[in-house]
């Protein structure tokens, strides 16, 4: 029966022509399934699929919520239409799931019954409303939303005079909406927190009195180092401060037992690519605690296990997600999952017995998976990708090399063609992380995106992703090794992953290309000025001039941190660490991709370089897409470029 569900499987990818070959349009149709939320009683899991819809004048991802029961007798899809609904939440008491969506015009809260039925509006907000969370008791949820315009702003807008000040932002603030309603059947809610400042992140006490939350000065994303935790009582009233250090403190989370307030926190020393550990305070507030140190000192804390004696965390672990038992009592964390893979959105049930997450290695697309802490006993929920399973896939490894100084032992995943034969070489993609702090792990490489793996190794590519000194997953020593160092010391860790695979005579010498995304368009920009051996390159959304990008950019403070001072104090330093002061030097056909948006790196940093380089007389075509931020969220713009990529490096390859 299984070969015959597999057979027929396969057949119905054969009749589109997708089980043929690879296509960046073909993957785009993987079920992007994320956000995993399991009830408190660990019968149910909800989490969401999103779609590409990409019909005529449609170019967005349709987003709906489905359930599966827990044991695998049960799974289904439990939103429709054409608005997508997002947020999943299990109200503690079992009986509601809750989401928002977009549905009348802006984003509002939703709640249905767990079994079904029609969902009904529970907020009507002149805003969207953001991040939420119920209180314990199922009473009442609390969510952020952003203050809307004044009266005067809204007219100013109206009649074209809606000049806008830099820096003056709108804050996120504090919203309680009671599930009872009123003498005229409505939700009534209340305000609780106003200011100049903005909430970011909230977390109810167990006996639903009290909220913790996260704020930092406005939202703006340079500024998170402000970011401290206060709380407010649920029913309004004064705001008490929980942790002001001068550095980051965030993700409060309260133990069940009430006794203790969890946070993440820098320790008072801010830095971009940083040191964080976990730490416990009194839940009324007082003297904190650290707690034991993580493999990557990079911890989210995903929630108190149920005996208030231990915290359950996640974090990069080289290129697979580590999930850990924390104890409260200073104890070495211990790891509850395998290495092999990526483990996304875990999320456990009150007992602390149950961990629902979405799992999947280079090889294994996305689902739904159970695991029982108490066997370890993995069950999984969902199916709604093995039309990508059965495809034939370029095999992925994990390979590693030495660094050119000796210092660092580097990590890289290969895709082979999907035709592998060991006695040929073949042409070769370097494809550089962002960051820099980034990581490349263990995901599904047939996943639709700005680099569609499968897609470059069904062409006949080798697929080098390197995880040079820098990046995240390694630990904090090997995460800030590249400070002062951009485009030097990690140049020499790329290159010497790119020579091993020459060595081993898997790699065409002659046949190399190079991309990276951000920090890994910084990276190809470099490495483009420093040597002649790449046949083409593509720099997304790069960093090209150091200079030009730190006050341009919507995080300012962020090179400064890099290269240990402000530019007009270190130009000399900014300047030899930019591409575009040794540009001259490229020979390399270059394609540039660039949002028209982007606030984090600005398009002005793709035009310096094609502009240089049309004047050079170097090959290079700069493609700009329209709405489009540091990322394309389009799926046509993101199939757009994974075609557009292999075409470009076909061309110049075939004029060796």
């Amino acid at each position: 029966m299984k070969t015959i569900k597999l057979f027929f499987l396969f057949m119905a990818f054969s009749l589109t022509g997708a089980a043929q070959s690879w296509t960046p349009g073909q993957m785009l149709q993987m079920k992007r399934i994320s956000s995993p939320a399991i009830s408190a009683n660990g019968k149910l899991v909800a989490y969401t699929v999103s779609s590409p819809l990409m019909d005529g004048e449609k170019s967005e991802f349709l987003t709906h919520i489905w359930v599966a029961a827990t044991n695998g007798s049960m799974n289904r899809q439990f939103t429709f239409g054409d608005k997508s609904c997002s947020n999943v939440r299990f109200s503690p008491d079992n009986m509601y799931i809750s989401f928002t969506s977009s549905r009348d015009g802006k984003d509002q809260l939703y709640i249905m019954f767990t079994d079904g039925g029609e969902a009904e509006k529970i907020t009507t907000q002149k805003n969207d409303v953001g991040a939420y969370a119920w209180s314990p008791d199922s009473r009442s949820i609390a969510f952020l939303m952003q203050d809307t315009l004044t009266a005067k702003e809204e007219l100013d807008n109206k009649e074209k005079r809606d000049m806008k000040v830099v820096d003056d932002y709108k804050n996120s603030h504090l919203y309680v909406v009671s599930l009872k309603k009123d003498i005229e059947s409505k939700y009534t809610v209340k305000r609780l927190t106003s200011g100049e400042f903005h909430v970011t992140d909230i977390n109810w006490s167990p006996d639903s009195r009290t909220i913790a939350f996260s704020h930092q000065q406005s939202p703006s994303a340079d500024i998170w180092s402000t970011s401290d935790i206060s709380s407010v009582p649920a029913v309004g009233g004064e705001m008490k401060s929980l942790v002001k250090n001068t550095g980051a403190d965030r993700n409060p989370k309260y133990s069940p037992d009430g006794q203790w307030l969890a946070f993440v926190s820098d320790g008072g020393k801010p830095s971009w690519a940083g040191r964080y550990d976990i730490y416990i305070i009194p839940a009324g507030g007082g003297s904190e605690k650290k707690l034991a140190t993580t493999f990557d000192q990079s911890p989210n804390i995903i929630d108190w296990n149920a005996d208030s004696k231990s915290l359950w965390i996640g974090e990069s672990y080289r290129t697979s997600t580590a999930i850990y038992s924390l104890p409260s009592d200073g104890k070495a964390p211990r790891r509850i999952n395998q290495e092999k893979g990526v483990y996304s959105g875990p999320s456990f049930s009150a007992a602390g017995d149950m961990m629902a997450y979405v799992y999947s290695d280079s090889e294994t697309p996305p689902e739904i998976m159970v695991m029982s802490l108490k066997d370890q006993k993995i069950i999984k929920l969902s199916s709604l990708n093995e039309n990508f399973a059965v495809l034939k896939h370029g095999r992925t490894e994990i390979i590693s090399w030495k660094s050119k100084d000796g210092k660092y032992t580097i990590e890289g995943l290969v895709t082979w063609p999907v035709s592998y034969d060991k006695n040929r070489r073949y042409p070769l993609i370097l494809n550089i992380h962002g960051g820099p702090a980034g990581v490349f792990s263990q995901g599904y490489t047939g996943a639709g995106g700005i680099y569609p793996i499968q897609y470059f190794a069904d062409q006949g590519y080798i697929v080098l992703r390197p995880n040079p000194r820098g990046s995240g997953g390694y630990g904090a020593d090997f995460r800030i090794a590249n400070k002062n160092d951009w485009g030097f010391g990690d140049y020499d860790d790329i290159m010497a992953g790119v020579d091993k695979l020459i060595a081993d005579n898997a790699a065409h010498p002659d046949s190399l290309c190079v991309t990276g995304w951000s920090y890994g368009g910084y990276m190809t920009s470099m490495i483009i000025t420093k040597t002649d051996r790449f046949k083409a390159a593509m720099v997304g959304a790069g960093v090209t001039d150091l200079f030009s990008m730190t006050h341009t950019s919507d995080i300012p403070g962020f090179l400064p941190y890099y290269f240990d001072g402000e530019l007009w104090d270190r130009t000399d330093v900014y300047l030899k660490h930019s591409a575009m002061t040794s540009v001259k030097n490229v020979k390399t056909p270059t394609l540039v991709i660039h949002g028209a948006n982007d606030l984090r790196v600005p398009t002005s940093q793709g035009h310096e370089l094609y502009r240089a380089l049309k004047r050079l007389g170097v090959p290079s075509e700069m493609v700009v897409y329209p709405r489009t931020q540091h990322g394309p969220q389009e799926p046509k713009f993101i199939q757009d470029i994974g075609e557009r990529i292999i075409k470009w490096f076909d061309k110049y390859l075939k004029q060796k």
